[in-house]
C-alpha cells in the first residue's frame, strides 16, 4: 500500500520541485492508520485524478485488465540471450526476475536463459562495491564481482564475440556462508531433499511432526492496531532512506507481540543449507470471513555472536539478531485463485500453501531457525477488514473488525514450512 500510494503520487501528481507526497507527520504508520479505509485516498487527496490509483481501486482482482499487462502471459520462449539478475533483499521486485527466469526456462532449446542472485537490494548490483547492506558485511565486493566477472564477460561474448561463455545456468550468492555457488539448474534438483519444519507447542520448531502436544496457537488480529512491517517510526518511502534496507531489519521488534506467533528450533548442531523454493503449509482459521496471513522465515543469530556488522562507520554485535531470509503475505479471499475472491468460513480450519519464494542461505551451526506468522504488515500491506467485502479498496470504517486467528499443529493439520535442504 505505502509503496503504491507514494509511487503513484510521485508519478502522476508531482509538482515542479515537489515530487513527493507531503506527510504531515514523521511516522507514516500513524498517518496511514489515520487515513482509515483506502476509499479515503480518493475522497480526501486524489479526488479521482490519478489513473493508476483508480486502476487499483477498480480492479481489485486478477481480471482482464491485469491479464493483458501480465508479463507471465507474454513470455513463452527464450529467443535471445537472457541474463536475469535478482537481489535477495530487493525491496521492490524480488519476484520479477526469478519468475521471468522460470517462465523462459520452460522453453529454452538453445540454452540462452541464465540467472544470477546476490545479496543486494533493488538494483544494488549496478554500483558500489556490494560488500555491505543494511549493516551486514558479506566479506567480499559482491557487486564488483558481478560486474567484472559475470556482466562484462557476458556482454563481451554475446555482443562482441570475445572470450568464451563460462557462465553456469544459475550463479547464486549463498548468504550466511557468504560464497558464490554455481548450479546446473534453478531451483537445484541434484542433492536436494525437501523436509518440513513443523510448528510445535511452546514456540518450538522441529523436523519431527506434531503429536498430541496441543491443537493450535492463537492471537487476536486488530486492524486498528496493525503490526508494523519495520520498527517505528516508519519514514516515507521517498526519498529512499530506510525503505531500501528494511528487509534486513532485526525482527525482534515483532517477536513476542501478542498478535505475532513465533516458533524456533534449538541451536543448530550443524550448518543447514537451504537452496531453492520455500513453501509454508498453514492450517489456519479465523473468526472473521477474510484474513491475511504473513509468514516470515528468519535466521536467529547466537546470543554471544560478536562478529561485527558494519553500518556506515559504526560497528555493532549481532547477538540474538533475527534476520529475515524469506517472506510473503497471502490474502485468504484468494485461496481458490486471484480471479475470484471468496469469503472464508468462520472458525473453520483451511489449508494454505504460501510460496515464500527462492533462497540460497546457510543457517550456520549455533544459529536457530525461526518462523513468524501474523495477519497485518502495515503500512506495507493495506489492512484486511477481516470481514469479507466485495472490494477492500472501498471498505468503510465499520467493515474493519477484530478476529481471532488460529494456527493448527496437530498430526492431521500440521502447519510448518517445507525447506529444500542441501544433502550432506
Amino acid at each position: 500500500m505505502s509503496y503504491g500510494f507514494e509511487y503513484v503520487t510521485a508519478l502522476e501528481s508531482a509538482k515542479a520541485g515537489h515530487p513527493y507526497f507531503h506527510f504531515d507527520r514523521y511516522d507514516t504508520y500513524e498517518w496511514y492508520l489515520n487515513l482509515g479505509g483506502l476509499s479515503n485516498a480518493n475522497a480526501l487527496y486524489f479526488h479521482g485524478r490519478l489513473p493508476t490509483w483508480n486502476n487499483f481501486v477498480n480492479h481489485p482482482n486478477y481480471d482482464e485488465f491485469w491479464k493483458k499487462q501480465a508479463v507471465e502471459n507474454l513470455l513463452h520462449k527464450t529467443t535471445v540471450p537472457n541474463l536475469n539478475v535478482a537481489g535477495w533483499w530487493d525491496q521492490e521486485d524480488f519476484y520479477g526476475p526469478l519468475k521471468i527466469y522460470e517462465l523462459l526456462e520452460r522453453n529454452d532449446p538453445d540454452h540462452l536463459n541464465y540467472i544470477v542472485a546476490g545479496p543486494w537490494n533493488h538494483g544494488g548490483w549496478r554500483e558500489g562495491s556490494g560488500r555491505t547492506l543494511g549493516g551486514f558485511d558479506f566479506g567480499r565486493d559482491t557487486a564488483k564481482d558481478f560486474r567484472a566477472e559475470i556482466q562484462a564477460p557476458w556482454f563481451a561474448f554475446w555482443l562482441h564475440g570475445k572470450g568464451s561463455l563460462t557462465q553456469p545456468k544459475a550463479m547464486m550468492f549463498e548468504t550466511g556462508a557468504n560464497q558464490w555457488k554455481s548450479y546446473e539448474a534453478w531451483p537445484p534438483v541434484k542433492g536436494i531433499e525437501s523436509k518440513e519444519l513443523y510448528f510445535r507447542a511452546n514456540r518450538k520448531l522441529s523436523f519431527e511432526a506434531p503429536n498430541d502436544d496441543g491443537l493450535f496457537d492463537s492471537y487476536v488480529s486488530d486492524p486498528d492496531s496493525p503490526v508494523p512491517y519495520r520498527p517505528r517510526p516508519i519514514t516515507s518511502t521517498y526519498p529512499v532512506d530506510e525503505w531500501s534496507t528494511w528487509l534486513l531489519r532485526d525482527q525482534r521488534f515483532a517477536d513476542h507481540r501478542p498478535d505475532v506467533l513465533s516458533w524456533e528450533t534449538e541451536p543448530l548442531t550443524q550448518t543447514i543449507v537451504v537452496s531453492g523454493d520455500v513453501v509454508a503449509n498453514l492450517f489456519a482459521s479465523t473468526s472473521g470471513t477474510d484474513s491475511d496471513w504473513v509468514v516470515k522465515l528468519i535466521d536467529v543469530f547466537p546470543e554471544d555472536d560478536q562478529q561485527p556488522a558494519v553500518d556506515g562507520d559504526s560497528r555493532r554485535p549481532l547477538g540474538g539478531y533475527q534476520l529475515m531470509i524469506a517472506n510473503e503475505v497471502f490474502r485468504g479471499r484468494f485461496r481458490s485463485g486471484f480471479e475470484k475472491p471468496e469469503p472464508l468460513p468462520s472458525n473453520q480450519p483451511l489449508e494454505y500453501k504460501i510460496d515464500l519464494h527462492a533462497v540460497d542461505h546457510a543457517f550456520l551451526k549455533g544459529h536457530k531457525i525461526m518462523v513468524q506468522v501474523q495477519s497485518t504488515w502495515f503500512p506495507l500491506i493495506d489492512r484486511n477488514p477481516q470481514k469479507f467485502v466485495p472490494n477492500i479498496y472501498l471498505a468503510g470504517h465499520s467493515d474493519f473488525v477484530k478476529a481471532t486467528q488460529r494456527i493448527y499443529r496437530t498430526p492431521r493439520q500440521a502447519s510448518g514450512v517445507v525447506l529444500p535442504l542441501v544433502s550432506r
